[in-house]
């Protein structure tokens, strides 16, 4: 299991579009039902930095890649553009969970 973290800063004037990109690509993600990653997305309470959170898992009965969804293609296209802090992301390792990922 395979954990990336992405964490970046909009331009204020941006964040509302970057919200709605991201909220294209969990649409999406809802009629495609790739079941080979898990992905939550979150917006912290200063309005610009977005957090993103990928767990991908072992095969899955419909394994599609996040960088192959149309939506995801489009919130990645002009992020350096819409972006004060660009992104940055790491690998993690899941310390601990309630509830928040299956065991």
């Amino acid at each position: 299991m395979r954990t990336v973290v992405v964490r970046y800063e909009t331009k204020p004037d941006r964040a509302e579009e970057n919200q709605r990109l991201v909220e294209k690509v969990y649409a999406e993600l809802a009629e495609r039902r790739p079941d080979n990653f898990r992905y939550i997305a979150f917006r912290l309470e200063d309005g610009v930095t977005f957090v993103h959170i990928v767990v991908e898992n072992e095969g899955g009965s419909n394994p599609i890649p996040l960088t192959d969804i149309a939506a995801f293609q489009e919130l990645q296209r002009e992020i350096a553009d819409r972006c004060a802090v660009q992104p940055v992301a790491s690998g993690a390792a899941v310390v601990g969970s309630h509830r928040f990922l299956p065991e």
